[in-house]
């Protein structure tokens, strides 16, 4: 039986100079490929435009119309399109031509004059005698009459399916913004090309390159620095602005103007869609070359489509997002062009934009890409290229498959390590756990909880008061009282293991275990990234780095963008293991005995490489005259046991009792010669005289203590002291502490007289003590914040004072800590 569709379809074609066929869809394959080149259809994708615009806004061209019927059977004989696509997309045309046309003599002047205004001239090509024979036929009632096509079309009138259609697949609606999809699966047929053009454009050549361009597409794109700069400006005035303008590179002038245009008319800055639908049309690319297979495509096209359903309401907005980004990508404002670009998309009948975008794609399948997308960001050291990312965002392209690094990357790297962080390869993996700093972590998250009450210490100190503006810091702290610290200091840590990864200098799985420990970490205190990202907004608000720009519109910016890497990294807990030792608060307290004889210890100190202990060694020696463990462990029982507090009551203290005697023996130092050894016992026979700084009064245990922890320290570094031995250490300064003393601001009043009466002659001493008392009164008020820990630390053996952090970040043996 004739298939009227077809019969009717195979007499149109006869007006293409094609022999009638009962079958349209006949035509050898190469020679339909054969034909279709020649009308310039080279693949698939030109072939979806021909289409849709056949069925275009307003009254169709004739022309077209015919020539759609044409290249619908050449592609369906070429196997390009499927046997019942093919027919759908023929009654599809043919509704439309009747629709538009009565009758059979309608169709055929209309396309007459449609061929005369292209400048046809009669009998050129068999045109016109195809035109007279179906004529006839109709007129004779013969063949598929106008009549009977109609009576088809409404007896099987029913939804066609012009594109593909199934759950799955309509993820690939959205690449009809540079090419419509019409069959599935992708082949090399569907882009002529295209390997050339990644080349090119994308200096894309194979499958790792496209997935990491693809990832960085979805994470951060352009559109990154773009809403940066928008945000900038948005703040700024006309001569802030100006002047950012005339700061650009010359080949950023135009494009730093057309954003410029955009902030002061007011248009929405936002273009996320220009990332997103390249996304999606790159995905389809590597299904094209068999980079990605179908199910890899489909989950990248998919998440592409999620962000753009998280963050459009319907095409029309998609569409002039895309044109924003086009425009800024340009460096040429094309909004002007929009309707012309985007009305075929947005108003035709047939468009694949037709059903809204919300909806589009169901749940399934939105969720399928997003455990795929989790899946390429799943091994930990995304949590590393995360955070250094905020800090250098060409990092965000090295997600997916870890590429290999250009030599002068690692030698960037190897500089970094080196100058800025004095990291040589000789020290090992290890040496990075001096970077990771959970007490100090403790100590902040200590000050916000107390400045969030007003606990804080005051101000006023027996060495002076607090600068205004370190204090105003300080008090600050109390609206990061809700977030964990960690992150404050983990993100540095987390580039400079970056760094340590791009060096190639180190163990690549010790590494990956450290990034693994991090990844652990970090989800044991935030249960996702918007935890995560909001404490690290506040607390580099609070706490930004000296000299550097603030971090805080990055940050901010990963906060909002639903692509950024950070919302896609596996936040599953593991197994705790953090990167370096944590402290007891016992043992973190003892360390802070130091006070500002050196700087803050933050983490437990390990042994160091040789390089490092060469100058530890030095320090050892040249002040203390210290050469090994045993010298070190019998001068560290010394202090004590007695130490220089017990110089003091031998040698100086009976002198407070007979004044008399006091001023002689001055008196007989000053008539003579001395030698150094005599010089420094007249000077301090002058202090205990002028009870200088409080000498003949206060308790100078709090010297030797200080020295002894100092020491301490230096001797687990070098390696003299095993770790239990050091802890034994710092436990017995800690009880010592405990029995000399109440507070903290007692014990550095007897500090700071140990220091003042112990010091040898020097012209510098007034400046010395100068800088002591400055730091004193900045450990005792943590003002700033991070000068030492004494005021976020109970004093050995006090009561607690301090309010508990409202979070578990704090150190192990913190009776406050709420679990």
């Amino acid at each position: 039986m004739v298939d009227p569709l077809n019969a009717w379809w195979a007499q149109q074609l006869v007006l293409c100079d094609w022999a009638f066929a009962p079958d349209p869809l006949t035509l050898e394959p190469e020679v339909a490929v054969a034909r279709l080149g020649s009308l310039g259809v080279v693949d698939r994708g030109e072939l979806g435009w021909r289409l849709l615009e056949a069925l275009g806004i307003g009254d169709p061209d004739p022309a077209r119309l015919l020539s759609a019927l044409e290249v619908t059977a050449l592609a369906g004989a070429a196997g390009w399109l499927s046997e019942a696509r093919a027919r759908d997309w023929a009654q599809r045309l043919a509704e439309e031509i009747s629709a538009h046309h009565p009758e059979l003599d309608d169709w055929l002047a209309a396309l007459c004059r449609a061929r005369s205004d292209e400048g046809w001239v009669r009998g050129d090509d068999g045109f016109s005698e195809a035109c007279e024979a179906l004529a006839t036929l109709e007129h004779e009632g013969e063949g598929v009459t106008w009549d009977l096509l109609r009576e088809w079309l409404v007896v099987n009138r029913r939804s066609l399916v012009l594109w593909p259609e199934a759950p799955e697949e309509r993820v690939w609606r959205l690449r009809a913004a540079f090419s419509p999809v019409l069959e599935l699966p992708a082949d090399a047929l569907d882009w002529q090309g295209l390997a050339t053009w990644l080349a090119e454009d994308w200096q894309v050549t194979g499958r790792d390159e496209l997935i990491r361009v693809l990832l960085w597409l979805a994470a951060q794109g352009d559109r990154q620095a773009w809403d940066l700069d928008a945000t900038r400006l948005l703040a700024a005035g006309d001569p802030e602005r100006q002047a950012w303008l005339e700061g650009l590179a010359l080949q950023e002038v135009a494009a730093g103007r057309v954003l410029l245009g955009f902030v002061e008319r007011g248009e929405p800055l936002e273009w996320a869609a220009w990332d997103w639908l390249r996304l999606i049309d790159l995905a389809w690319a590597g299904a094209c070359l068999g980079w990605l297979d179908e199910s890899e495509a489909r989950d990248f096209a998919g998440h592409g489509t999620d962000l753009v359903m998280r963050r459009y309401s319907d095409w029309s907005a998609l569409a002039r997002a895309y044109q924003r980004g086009r425009s800024l990508f340009e460096a040429r404002d094309l909004l002007g062009e929009l309707a012309a670009d985007w009305a075929l998309l947005l108003q035709s009948p047939v468009s694949p934009w037709k059903p809204p975008l919300q909806g589009l794609v169901d749940e399934a399948t939105l969720e399928a890409s997003r455990s795929a997308m989790r899946a390429w960001r799943r091994d930990p050291r995304h949590w590393v290229l995360a955070l250094a990312a905020v800090r250098e965002p060409e990092l965000a392209g090295r997600q997916g498959i870890d590429p290999s690094l250009p030599p002068a990357r690692r030698e960037d790297a190897r500089g970094y390590l080196a100058e800025t962080l004095d990291l040589h390869v000789d020290e090992g993996v290890e040496a990075l756990s001096r970077y990771w700093l959970p007490a100090q972590a403790h100590h902040l998250n200590q000050l916000a909880a107390d400045a969030a009450h007003g606990a804080l210490p005051p101000a006023q100190t027996c060495f002076g008061h607090a600068a205004p503006a370190d204090l105003a810091g300080r008090d600050a702290l109390g609206r990061a009282s809700r977030h964990a610290a960690t992150i404050h200091m983990a993100e540095k840590y987390a580039f400079h293991l970056q760094m340590a990864m791009d060096s190639g200098l180190f163990d690549g799985e010790r590494l990956a275990a450290l990034a693994a420990s991090l990844h652990g970490s970090l989800c044991r205190f935030y249960p996702d990234a918007r935890r995560l990202l909001s404490a690290w907004a506040h607390w580099e608000a609070l706490l930004p780095e000296p000299d550097q720009p603030s971090l805080v519109a990055e940050i901010r910016w990963h906060l909002d963008d639903p692509g950024s890497l950070f919302h896609w990294l596996d936040w599953r807990p593991r197994a705790w293991q953090e990167p370096g030792p944590r402290p007891s608060l016992s043992h973190f307290t003892a360390m802070a005995l130091v006070g500002p004889l050196n700087s803050a210890a933050w983490s437990l100190p390990q042994p160091e490489s040789e390089r490092e202990c060469v100058s530890i060694h030095e320090w050892v020696d040249g002040h203390y005259g210290l050469h090994g463990p045993a010298d070190l462990g019998e001068f560290l029982d010394y202090l004590l046991e007695v130490g220089d507090r017990q110089e003091y009551q031998i040698n100086y203290a009976p002198y407070t009792l007979n004044r008399a005697r006091l001023q002689s023996e001055i008196a007989t130092l000053e008539s003579g010669e001395c030698g150094e050894e005599e010089r420094n016992h007249l000077l301090r026979l002058q202090r205990v005289r002028d009870d200088e700084d409080g000498c003949n009064d206060l308790n100078l245990a709090a010297w030797d203590l200080a020295q002894a922890v100092d020491l301490a320290i230096a001797g687990r570094q070098l390696g003299w002291l095993g770790e239990a031995e050091f802890l034994e250490r710092l436990e017995r300064a800690h009880g010592l502490a405990a029995r000399h003393y109440g507070g903290w601001e007692e014990y550095a009043r007897g500090l700071y007289a140990g220091f003042s009466f112990f010091m040898g002659e020097t012209a510098e001493r007034e400046a010395f003590l100068a800088g002591f008392r400055q730091a004193l009164v900045s450990w005792l008020a943590a003002a700033p914040p991070l000068a030492g820990p004494w005021a976020s630390l109970d004093f050995p053996g006090a009561r607690p004072r301090h309010w508990a952090p409202m979070h578990v970040d704090t150190l192990p043996g913190d009776g406050r800590q709420l679990h």
